[in-house]
């Protein structure tokens, strides 16, 4: 890493998890909306590439596609130059449901059927989410899916609460290695 930095040879390899998002100043305690934080990450998108990774550039907020009738809007869309993919993302104030999983996998059929071309690699869908439950996410997701789920979190963990997540890690650790 310290020579070469991050090298992304497949979509897992760009997704973090969580998000830190600071830099966009949003109170951590109040109410806001999926709108207020889209505005707030539009305000400091600079930023937020540089939060996303390596090679990330930014296409279209608001990507409206329609199908019988019917309008949809992808909240943000991005092209990362390295694995040359589109990549779609969907913000989500509430806990990740199946159904904002199913709604992502329309967005990334819709985009790898009508706007990717034959030389460029799938597209990679990212929920970007207040809370998961890691286990929906697998049990509803095939393996290969290009969709991801990441939390965001608008501040650092304060010492106590890293603290707390190293112990659970920790004990997470020690029940694998006796599960051998």
């Amino acid at each position: 890493l310290a020579s070469e930095g991050q090298v992304i040879t497949r979509a897992s390899d760009l997704i973090k998890d969580p998000f830190v998002l600071e830099f966009l100043d949003l109170k951590e305690d109040s109410s806001y909306s999926e709108h207020d934080l889209e505005l707030a990450i539009i305000d400091k998108l600079q930023s937020f590439l540089l939060e996303m990774g390596k090679g990330f550039l930014f296409v279209a907020r608001q990507r409206r596609f329609t199908f019988d009738g019917d309008h949809y809007y992808i909240d943000l869309v991005f092209y990362n130059r390295l694995l040359r993919c589109f990549v779609v993302l969907d913000l989500k104030m509430q806990k990740l449901t199946h159904g904002d999983l199913g709604q992502m996998q329309m967005y990334v059929n819709y985009y790898d059927r009508y706007e990717k071309t034959a030389d460029e690699l799938p597209t990679v869908g990212i929920l970007l989410c207040a809370d998961k439950n890691a286990a929906m996410v697998e049990l509803t997701l095939p393996s290969e899916a290009n969709i991801f789920a990441s939390k965001y979190q608008l501040y650092l963990p304060s010492k106590e609460e890293l603290k707390a997540e190293l112990e659970k890690i920790e004990a997470e650790l020690d029940a694998e290695q006796w599960k051998d």
